[in-house]
């Protein structure tokens, strides 16, 4: 389980998708990408899906996404996405009176329990205390972290 804080945007895409049946039927589905601007998350969204859709395809909507940060997973199963809202207990200095602050979160699991078990993972090392609000699975098919890498960068570092 790793976490990544970073400026993420929520783009949904519109295509013409190969059902089991053969048919095909136009779909409009959720992704997220991190960027730092709308017009970058646009480019990353476009080049990421161009590798997995054939044909057309439309960016019908960019938003930014509310999560605070983002718990990916390592397991094989781990094949859905869970916006998780926590919150943080604080006591305020002057007044001596405890606040409490919400703060979404995006996790990557297999089922809800495992949602659960992940962000209990990650926020048990920590020592913050806080209460879990809600889960619910979202309707994101994938997350794209930004890499660090560019299109010049994939040459090799060396050439003999």
């Amino acid at each position: 389980m790793r976490s990544r804080t970073a400026t993420w945007f929520e783009c949904k895409i519109r295509y013409e998708k190969t059902m089991e049946d053969g048919m095909q039927k136009k779909v409009t589905e959720a992704y997220v990408v991190d960027a730092l601007s709308f017009s970058e998350a646009e480019e990353r969204i476009i080049e990421e899906m161009s590798s997995y859709i054939s044909g057309e395809f439309t960016v019908t909507d960019i938003k930014k996404a509310p999560y605070g940060e983002i718990f990916f997973s390592d397991q094989e199963m781990a094949d859905k996405w869970y916006k998780a809202k926590l919150q943080f207990i604080t006591i305020d200095e002057k007044s001596e009176k405890e606040k409490k602050s919400t703060v979404n979160y995006l996790v990557q699991a297999g089922t809800f329990n495992g949602a659960v078990k992940n962000l209990d993972e990650v926020m048990g090392g920590t020592m913050i205390d806080y209460t879990i609000s809600s889960i619910t699975e979202t309707q994101l098919m994938d997350v794209y972290e930004h890499t660090g890498k560019t299109k010049k960068d994939d040459k090799p570092e060396f050439e003999q």
